[in-house]
């Protein structure tokens, strides 16, 4: 009987996706799967013979980053009670991992060691959109230079000079939107190739200060005149005058305002481009029932979205295919940056929404302590 569990046991954790390695309290490897043999390969058997040790030499391998290596991230779990997540270099790629302790029967613990396997469909998508935009604007606006040129050396009788403005400034407003497209997804790429490449975490880290957040949404949506928010193809509108706020006094998160100033962009360009032209948004923040985070809400009187659209809402590639949505241009990537982007802050992304009624986006941001710079390390919460 013992052996039927210890065999079904074993099949569990073959048929996992993730690599798995358990390491028991003397550092020596004792329980490992299928995908952990595919990924570490030849190392594995020195991982068997050598215990902790050799598994700490070959995850640490290319990590610069003493915050990110196997024994740092080792020794936080040990300390808590949450996974923690770490990166190792296999193949030139950085793969995700989280390192776990787990309490055993007799009171031993454990040092639970997961690896992901990277999916790069996202990366991969977002690079044929790029090749396809790229070249789609190029030809474009290429096509709008030669009519521009032709208009120029070929002026018809009569026209005049506000004539000929008029006519050459459209193919100029649509070189602009070639370019401003390119210059969008371009900066959608590198938010991405952060992520799939593991490097956010450092770069999180490096950003994250004290936020005043009373100031910050000031300043907020004073700099979004030097923004454009929306597409060059989307009608003109004065959306600021239908942005309210209402900050909480003395709120003070822990976070990267370039992310933040990103992911509020993000959110409030959908607010607008899905709703009607009066209809008012709010930017509301305040401290979460248990006194320990601060939420953020944006809220919208928009077309809302249906409920069976909710999961593709932070899935990359995808748009609900509700009519007014699919009206507006866009690439289907953002929110999914941007959950990925708050979670680095050990934040959390949420919305709710009804369609024809509106939708709310929340952010949950921790709050600023005394000890927050000490220990900024990025982990799910």
């Amino acid at each position: 009987m013992a052996l039927d569990k210890q065999l079904q046991y074993q099949a569990i954790l073959d048929g996992l996706g993730q690599g798995v390695l358990i390491f028991d309290s003397d550092n020596r490897l004792v329980v490992d799967n299928l995908a952990a043999r595919a990924i570490l390969g030849a190392d594995l058997k020195l991982i068997r013979a050598s215990g902790w040790a050799a598994a700490a030499t070959v995850f640490n391998a290319r990590t610069n980053d003493p915050e990110d290596d196997v024994e740092t991230a080792r020794k936080r779990a040990l300390e808590s009670a949450r996974p923690v997540r770490f990166h190792i270099y296999r193949a030139g790629e950085y793969v995700p991992c989280w390192a776990a302790a787990v309490h055993g029967e007799s009171g031993d613990i454990f040092t639970l060691i997961t690896i992901e396997v990277p999916d790069w469909t996202a990366m991969t998508d977002i690079l044929t959109q790029f090749r396809a935009e790229v070249q789609n604007a190029a030809e474009s606006s290429q096509g709008h230079i030669n009519l521009i040129l032709q208009s120029l050396k070929q002026i018809k009788s009569g026209e005049s000079v506000e004539q000929l403005g008029r006519r050459i400034g459209g193919f100029v407003q649509l070189i602009a939107t070639h370019m401003h497209r390119v210059e969008r997804l371009m900066n959608l790429l590198h938010r991405l190739e952060l992520i799939r490449t593991g490097k956010l975490p450092e770069v999180i880290r490096k950003e994250r200060r004290k936020i005043v957040l009373d100031e910050f949404i000031e300043d907020f949506i004073e700099g979004l005149d030097e923004v454009q928010l929306l597409d060059p193809e989307t009608e003109t509108q004065d959306y600021r005058s239908r942005i309210k706020t209402t900050v909480g006094d003395g709120l003070v998160v822990f976070a990267s305002p370039s992310r933040l100033t990103t992911i509020l962009h993000d959110i409030l360009r959908n607010a607008i481009m899905y709703s009607m032209k009066a209809a008012p948004i709010i930017i509301m923040a305040q401290t979460s029932p248990q006194n320990q985070s601060v939420q953020i809400d944006v809220i919208d009187e928009g077309y809302g979205i249906r409920a069976k659209e909710f999961e593709r809402v932070f899935a990359s590639f995808q748009r609900a295919r509700q009519p007014q949505i699919l009206g507006e241009f866009g690439y289907g990537i953002s929110l999914y940056l941007c959950k990925h982007e708050v979670e680095a802050m050990n934040g959390k992304i949420w919305f709710e929404s009804e369609e024809g009624v509106g939708t709310t986006f929340s952010l949950k941001l921790p709050m600023w302590r005394d000890d927050s710079s000490s220990s900024s390390s990025p982990e799910h919460t």
